[in-house]
């Protein structure tokens, strides 16, 4: 069995490629520790998105736990188009019904999925590590989530929270999902 520990990262003063962590966030990615730390499951790889604020989310864990952390651009946020667009949102939720809808400058649904599943085909085809934490963004993350089962759309990435987090069973093509962070209780992993 492959298990995947998907992170969000924690409050980050915006969604640009270099939008950094809230004092708030720093906070909570501390707070993590103690949540991580209580998984029935040992982490022996983390994997991370490169923007800042997904690695500053889990560098104070892998210190605690004495792990490096690899970077993946595969774990980068999905780009919905390289322009500012006022109805951003609209859109998408258009790209979950449509994934193949591009937005000028965007990466469909369909791509972004591939992309990231990509790694994932990879950690479990050919790593040894059996608990992998992935450390990404919201939109992807409910990619991955969708990927997983088709019930995961557009409401169920407007219910992620920051930081969030997941945990996907895998054994024999079949997968378990559990959400393992409840924003209204401290001590809820």
């Amino acid at each position: 069995m492959k298990t995947f520990i998907l992170v969000r990262h924690c409050k980050a003063e915006g969604q640009e490629e270099g939008a950094l962590l809230t004092e708030e966030g720093k906070k909570e990615a501390i707070d993590l520790i103690t949540h991580l730390n209580k998984l029935n499951c040992s982490i022996t790889k983390i994997i991370s998105s490169p923007y800042e604020r997904a690695v500053k989310t889990i560098e104070p864990y892998a210190r605690e736990i004495g792990l490096s952390i690899q970077i993946d651009n595969r774990l980068s946020e999905r780009r919905l188009s390289n322009k500012s667009l006022s109805n951003w949102l609209e859109l998408l939720k258009q790209t979950f019904d449509d994934i193949d809808l591009i937005i000028e400058g965007g990466e469909s649904t369909r791509e972004a999925t591939e992309r990231v599943i990509s790694l994932i085909r990879e950690e479990i085809e050919f790593s040894k590590e059996r608990n992998t934490l992935l450390v990404t963004h919201g939109n992807l993350m409910s990619l991955v989530l969708r990927y997983f089962d088709e019930r995961y759309g557009f409401n169920e990435w407007k219910s992620l929270t920051n930081p969030d987090v997941y945990k996907i069973d895998i054994k024999d093509n079949q997968t378990n999902i559990k959400r393992l962070w409840d924003p209204r209780e401290l001590n809820s992993i």
